[in-house]
């Protein structure tokens, strides 16, 4: 099952800095505009409260009032017909602070009533509101700068805090399970990437030394193993070349026959012990090399009257490596044999696609996805340990290939491996 990728490392790092930079600027930037219009809110009501102190001092000293200016404007009202000289919008207002209008044309207003008179003064708000105005546009443009600033800086920054990690993952995917290689750990490295080296080097050591150990015990379990099977086949050859009774030649048979397979398992298993070897592909007869790994199980299949049929031409010739397509085959046909009562099981070749095809029970639909896991045995299993179909998996992807299974229940299997 492949793993879901997640946000890369160095993504998360830029996003989290030019975040928190953000947030702290744009706050800063909020709370600058607020205590500005706050500020502002509070010169313009002392203004006001000054002119009209002002205004009501001069009128009780008799003293005419302030003439009219640009953004001052003044109003005594003594007698009730005073107040059509009022513009509209100020006619209504009660004592207390008001603000009329908006933006340009705003205006803060103080009314105050004293001995029947009222006083009133305007101050015209609107060039504060234009230069406030300009200063929130200032800050809008100042916090979309640091946005921008913030993610590129970001991002280098993080770049910078990765780039020894990134090293040293690739330095990684260049090590080899079966070879000792220089330290990863360097002298530049921080502190915590450096321990992270260190530990890779000794998780490296000891899968080093675990593959020596055990292509080691395999090569030498197959060289111990081979004496004795190939005297055991050689002693068989001679005791069938013997007059014998039928009985006693059909136990002979088998003895040879189990020979025969615990060679192909000990061949198996010093391929696997020596996987890591690569020898070039090599020209292989396909249609020889189909019936070499069927050798061991053709006279089971003529037993039980199942057809054995090799749809290749003799011509047909394919790179590869001949020992481990072999392998292959012959766990396949040695399956395919194994649960094949009536039929036929049959090998074509349709470039690149090699299948073998049998007319046995099938398997059931729920079994499909563990066929290939170690010891797993199907419910119609026949005596076998659940090891050949892992071990061609491994085969197929040391080698590149790919293998395929079909089944109808009832109707037989379709191994289909696809020569890359």
């Amino acid at each position: 099952m492949r793993a879901r990728r997640g946000i890369d490392l160095r993504l998360r790092i830029a996003a989290v800095l030019a975040t928190v930079c953000i947030a702290v600027v744009g706050g800063l930037c909020v709370a600058l505009y607020l205590y500005s219009e706050e500020m502002q809110e509070a010169v313009e009501v002392q203004l006001v409260n000054d002119e009209l102190e002002s205004l009501i001092r001069r009128t009780a000293q008799e003293t005419p009032p302030p003439s009219r200016g640009p953004n001052l404007q003044y109003y005594v009202l003594s007698a009730p017909a005073d107040a059509e000289a009022l513009p509209p919008a100020l006619r209504e207002l009660g004592p207390g602070h008001h603000q009329v209008g908006r933006g340009a044309d705003e205006k803060r207003v103080a009314v105050h009533d004293q001995d029947g008179v009222r006083y009133i003064v305007v101050y015209n708000a609107g060039p504060h509101e234009a230069r406030q105005a300009k200063f929130r546009n200032l800050l809008v443009f100042a916090l979309a700068t640091v946005v921008v600033v913030a993610v590129a800086l970001g991002y280098w920054l993080a770049g910078v805090l990765t780039r020894q990690l990134r090293e040293l993952a690739a330095r990684v995917a260049e090590l080899a399970p079966d070879r000792p290689h220089p330290p990863l750990v360097r002298p530049d490295h921080d502190r915590e990437v450096a321990a992270l080296a260190r530990a890779l080097d000794d998780y490296h050591a000891r899968i080093v030394d675990l593959v020596e150990r055990e292509q080691e015990f395999a090569a030498n379990a197959s060289h111990e193993l081979r004496t004795p099977l190939t005297a055991i086949k050689t002693t068989c050859e001679l005791l069938l070349a013997e007059p014998l009774p039928p009985h006693v030649r059909t136990r002979v048979e088998s003895i040879e026959r189990a020979a025969e397979h615990m060679t192909e398992y000990m061949r198996t298993l010093l391929l696997l012990a020596r996987g890591n070897e690569s020898s070039p592909p090599q020209a292989v007869p396909l249609r020889e090399c189909v019936l070499d790994a069927a050798g061991a199980w053709r006279d089971e299949l003529a037993r039980k009257g199942v057809a054995f049929e090799v749809a290749i031409p003799p011509t047909t010739v394919v790179k590869a490596n001949r020992n481990a397509l072999q392998l292959v085959l012959a766990n396949l046909i040695k399956n395919a044999s194994r649960y094949t009562e009536r039929g036929h099981v049959r090998v074509a070749y349709d470039a690149p696609r090699l299948s073998v095809t049998d007319t046995g029970p099938g398997i059931e639909a729920r079994h499909l996805p563990h066929l290939f896991e170690r010891y797993y045995l199907a419910d119609n299993t026949n005596g076998g340990l659940g090891l050949g179909l892992a071990i061609v998996e491994r085969v197929c992807d040391h080698f590149g290939w790919k293998i395929e299974v079909q089944s109808t229940p009832g109707e037989g299997s379709v191994f289909t491996l696809v020569l890359a």
